[in-house]
């Protein structure tokens, strides 16, 4: 084992005095082989005697061999190994009638969940096996009896994966992964073997059963592949609770007791968290990230998520976001760091750049600087210090640093928050002279200084409606005036000459009322102008939508003479017979009258400047 050293001189980085003064450098061992992640990491009083040891739930080199490590400060004290690879492991008192509360040690590996007491096995708990595909079992069944070749099979079994609704189990699944060469031998190994479809645990926390004291009994809360939570009883290892979820969970935050109230957070592998109460079955909020989680983390009531898009965001329980900071490279892992002794609670981040990023909200409290990617965390007390810190590195070594007695984390200054300015007391000058007599002035004479408001108001009150109909009459902002027609048009005249394009676009300004059965007609000086449509139908008006309706005018005259276009929107009704005749006369037709729709005119006049 390496000798102690301060990682930030064996990184080469400089750091602050500040920063140096917060941390001892209690032990650094490059060469440790410890293989893992925060939520395989726990500190937890093993024996009762007020030493506490470090469990590490080892991945091995490579993913390779799988380890239960416990250490005693920087030795291995114990050594186990595991079947599969470890998915977590927490430390929690299981038994509350005991006087000796020592807490047992609980590691989820593959479908099981492995409780050690006194480092010695103690109970597996095993996941209920999951509903097997009918179609699946048959077959195998007529391998059993040597019914079926294995190609066959193979082509039944990748037909029952693309379509059925139920996965296939493991047995299942290895096989089609196999050589055509190897599935003989595969098949007369395993037809013997009752077929399981059995799922795996992704994550695992811990949660207050009845009481939130520190020393309390506290349940097991399972995350697992098939999209479902799993709360076990402390004592018997039953479940307790059962929740879905619309996705796998990989993170879990738990706040409360479960036979009081809790709230759990889960952050899934579709880019959300979901929120759950005690009594909901199924997501009662849902938090959706534009990225994919990296770390989810409870600071008092704030939910403290890490994304792939290397940045902090900050939510309440609710899914509102509070605030957002950015990191300078990308999150490896995310931990919680409590200092009970001054009532702190911060995130610790480990980013792929050597740094440790400690943030108390959006605020910077403090940088570690390593010589190598952190890739777990873990704070709490380890031996007989309250204040640990220790860290795995991504080449396999082991960071333990001592947080000072005296140490008292600062905001950063250069940090994103709110503007000194704020906290400034505004210079209030005080009452003048002036301000006095006004006051008075305006006590004295309010009645008469309202009444002048009044007037002024009615004036300007008259000079807009002056207005109003002064631009009806000219047609400068032509609009119906008829509630059963709500019209509006403007005209646009394009060209240089003689032939002119002249464009009304129209539209119909109700709110559910269709316009139908309108007509446009152009009234202009015969003798200055020429219309090839001067008179059309105009389509069904739907609300909201503009209706441009185009035409060509041609200008006879050589003398630069223009005059005023006006276009009319009238509407085609037809004359009832007169009372007494019950048919029209033979060869007589019902005569159309049209009535002009009040205020729908429009006038257009060609510039003089661009006479021909």
């Amino acid at each position: 084992m390496a000798a102690a050293s301060s990682p930030d001189s064996n990184s080469g980085l400089a750091e602050s005095n500040e920063a140096n003064s917060k941390w001892l450098d209690a032990h650094y061992d490059p060469m440790a082989n410890i293989h893992t992640f925060s939520a395989c990491l726990a500190l937890a009083d093993l024996h009762g005697d007020g030493e506490y040891k470090l469990v590490v739930g080892d991945l091995g080199p490579a993913g390779k061999h799988p380890r239960l490590k416990v250490l005693k400060g920087p030795t291995v004290l114990a050594e186990n190994p595991l079947p599969a690879l470890p998915a977590a492991a927490a430390a929690f008192l299981m038994e509350e009638q005991h006087e000796t509360r020592t807490p047992a040690l609980a590691l989820a590996s593959g479908p099981c969940v492995y409780i050690y007491k006194n480092l010695r096995p103690y109970f597996k708990f095993s996941l209920p096996p999951l509903s097997l595909n009918p179609l699946e079992q048959d077959l195998w069944n007529q391998a059993k009896e040597d019914r079926i070749d294995p190609l066959t099979l193979k082509e039944m079994l990748e037909d029952i994966r693309e379509k059925a609704e139920v996965p296939l189990s493991v047995q299942s699944l290895r096989f089609l992964h196999l050589e055509l060469s190897e599935m003989e031998a595969f098949v007369n190994q395993h037809k013997s073997k009752t077929i399981k479809r059995q799922t795996v645990i992704t994550t695992m926390i811990t949660l207050k059963k009845n009481l939130a004291d520190e020393d309390a009994v506290s349940c097991l809360v399972l995350g697992t592949e098939n999209k479902e939570i799993l709360v076990l009883d402390p004592e018997a290892f039953t479940i307790l609770a059962k929740m879905n979820l619309p996705s796998v969970p990989v993170f879990l935050e738990v706040s409360g007791q479960f036979d009081v109230e809790f709230r759990l957070a889960a952050a899934c592998r579709n880019g959300n968290i979901y929120i759950l109460r005690r009594d909901s079955k199924c997501p009662k909020y849902c938090i959706e990230l534009s990225s994919q989680p990296v770390g989810l983390v409870r600071v008092h009531k704030i939910l403290v998520v890490g994304s792939t898009q290397d940045s902090l965001h900050g939510f309440t329980h609710k899914g509102k976001k509070l605030w957002t900071v950015q990191m300078p490279a990308a999150i490896l892992t995310m931990n919680l760091l409590e200092q009970r002794s001054r009532g702190l609670q911060a995130v610790m981040a480990g980013l792929a750049n050597g740094e440790v990023r400690i943030y108390r909200d959006k605020a910077l409290l403090n940088i570690i600087r390593t010589p190598d990617a952190v890739t777990s965390l873990c704070f709490g007390r380890y031996g007989r210090e309250d204040n640990t810190l220790v860290m795995t590195t991504r080449g396999g070594g082991l960071i333990i640093k001592i947080l000072k007695r005296t140490a008292v984390f600062v905001e950063s200054t250069g940090e994103v928050g709110p503007p000194p300015a704020q906290a400034t007391k505004l210079n209030v000058p005080r009452k003048t002279r002036l301000y006095v007599d006004q006051t008075l002035r305006e006590r004295e004479a309010g009645t008469a200084m309202h009444r002048s408001f009044q007037t002024d108001l009615y004036l300007l009150r008259l000079r807009a409606a002056r207005a109003y109909v002064q631009a009806l009459e000219s047609s400068l902002s032509p609009v119906s005036a008829t509630a059963w027609e709500p019209l509006k048009l403007h005209a646009v005249v394009q060209g240089l000459g003689p032939t002119f394009k002249l464009t009304l676009h129209l539209q119909n300004t109700s709110t559910v009322r269709p316009v139908t059965g309108l007509l446009i007609c152009f009234l202009y000086n015969e003798a200055l102008y020429a219309l090839p449509r001067a008179f059309f139908k105009v389509p069904l008006l739907v609300p909201g939508l503009g209706y441009p309706l185009e035409t060509f005018v041609e200008s006879l005259s050589n003398k630069g003479i223009s005059d005023i276009i006006k276009g009319t929107f009238t509407k085609a009704w037809t004359l009832p017979p007169p009372q007494g005749s019950k048919a029209p006369p033979a060869g007589c037709q019902r005569k159309k009258w049209r009535r002009r729709a009040e205020g729908a005119h429009v006038h257009s006049q060609r510039p003089h400047s661009i006479c021909s």
